[in-house]
C-alpha cells in the first residue's frame, strides 16, 4: 500500500539517556523530534485536520489558520499539502528565524505579531483568531481542541506503554498547549498505579503557580521557545498534575546542547527543559520506574539562535 509522510507519524522510538547515569532511576526520552516535520506537533495536526473532515468542517481548497510557535505550523503544513488546504501560520517575533523560512518554504503565509499577553488584541491566537473570522479561514485551535488531548491519549500514551511495558515512575514534560501532558498523562495514569505526572516549566512562565496554588503570578520573559505561558491553555488539565519543576533558560539550553553533543540526539531547546526536569526528578529516588519524557522538536529550526553555539 502507497504510504505518505502521514502514515510515518508517531511510532517513535524511546531511548535511554546516559545523562542520567548513576541517578535513583533511568530517564527515557521519546524521541519526537523524528516525526517527519520534525516535532510531535506532526500528530495534533494530522488529527484535529482529520477530525474537521470527518465532522463535514473542511472541505479541498479552504484555508487552514493556526496560531502557532512553529511547529504545529510545520505539521499543519505538510498535511494540507497532501489534504489539499492552504494555510495561514500566525507566530510571535521571539520565534527563531530558521522557524519562519521553514514555513515559508513550506508554502505557508507567515503573520508575525508582538510578544503581547493573551488579554492583549495584538497576542498571536487573538489575531489568528480575528484573521479566521474576517476571512472565513478555518481556525485548528490547537490550543482549545479536544482532538490534540485525545491523539496523545490514543498514540503517544499508548506507545509509551508498550514501550516501557507498563513501567513508568513519573512523566515529566512541559506545556505549550497542554495536549501532551494532559493526554499522555491520562492515559498513563489509567493503567499505572502511582505514576507521577510533572509539569517542566520555563522560570517566568505562570504555569507552575497555577498548578501549585490555582492562581497565576505575573510572567516574565524567557527564552526557550514553544512551552510556558502567562495563563493556561484549556488543552492544560490541572487535575492531571501531581507537580511542577521550574526550569531556567540556562538550564534548559545547557541540557539541549549536552543532549546533542553528548548523546548525539538533534534537538531544540525545549527537550533541554522536560530532560533537566525530568533528571531532578530521576535523582530523587522516589518514583517506582522509569522516568519518561519528551524530545519535541529537532534542532534544525534553532541554528540561528545564539545558545545552540554556545560553550559549555
Amino acid at each position: 500500500m502507497r504510504k505518505t509522510a502521514l502514515d510515518c507519524i508517531g511510532d517513535t522510538p524511546l531511548v535511554a539517556l546516559a545523562l542520567a547515569r548513576g541517578l535513583g532511576a533511568p530517564v527515557l526520552a521519546k524521541c519526537e523530534h523524528l516525526n517527519p516535520g520534525g516535532s510531535i506537533k506532526d500528530r495534533i495536526a494530522k488529527a484535529i485536520v482529520l477530525d474537521a473532515e470527518e465532522r463535514g468542517l473542511l472541505r479541498p481548497g479552504m484555508t487552514l489558520i493556526e496560531a502557532t510557535a512553529g511547529n504545529t505550523g510545520v505539521g499543519l503544513a505538510i498535511v494540507a499539502a497532501l489534504r489539499g488546504y492552504r494555510l495561514v501560520c500566525v507566530m510571535p517575533e521571539k520565534m527563531s528565524v530558521d522557524k519562519r523560512r521553514s514555513l515559508t518554504a513550506l508554502g505557508a503565509r507567515v503573520v508575525i505579531t508582538p510578544n503581547a499577553p493573551p488579554s492583549s488584541a495584538d497576542n498571536f491566537q487573538q489575531v489568528a483568531r480575528r484573521l479566521a473570522q474576517e476571512n472565513g479561514w478555518y481556525l485548528t485551535d490547537q490550543f482549545k481542541n479536544p482532538a490534540n488531548v485525545a491523539v496523545h491519549e490514543r498514540s503517544t500514551g499508548r506507545e509509551i506503554l508498550e514501550q516501557t511495558g507498563g513501567r513508568v515512575g513519573a512523566f515529566v514534560v512541559g506545556a505549550g498547549t497542554g495536549g501532551t501532558l494532559s493526554g499522555v498523562g491520562r492515559c498513563l495514569r489509567a493503567s499505572v498505579p502511582g505514576v507521577k505526572i510533572i509539569l517542566a516549566d520555563p522560570v517566568g512562565s505562570s504555569l507552575a503557580d497555577w498548578v501549585e496554588h490555582g492562581s497565576l503570578c505575573p510572567s516574565a520573559a524567557y527564552a526557550v521557545e514553544g512551552i510556558g505561558s502567562s495563563e493556561p491553555p484549556a488543552n492544560l488539565h490541572r487535575d492531571v498534575i501531581d507537580g511542577v519543576e521550574r526550569i531556567s533558560d540556562e538550564e534548559s539550553f545547557s541540557t539541549a546542547r549536552r543532549l546533542i553533543r553528548e548523546e548525539g540526539l538533534l534537538v531544540g531547546g525545549s527537550a533541554g527543559t522536560n530532560v533537566a526536569a525530568a533528571l531532578r526528578v530521576a535523582a530523587r529516588g522516589d518514583v517506582a520506574g522509569p522516568v519518561v519524557t519528551i524530545l519535541p522538536d529537532a534542532w534544525d529550526r534553532y541554528r540561528s539562535c545564539a545558545w545552540m553555539l554556545a560553550e559549555g
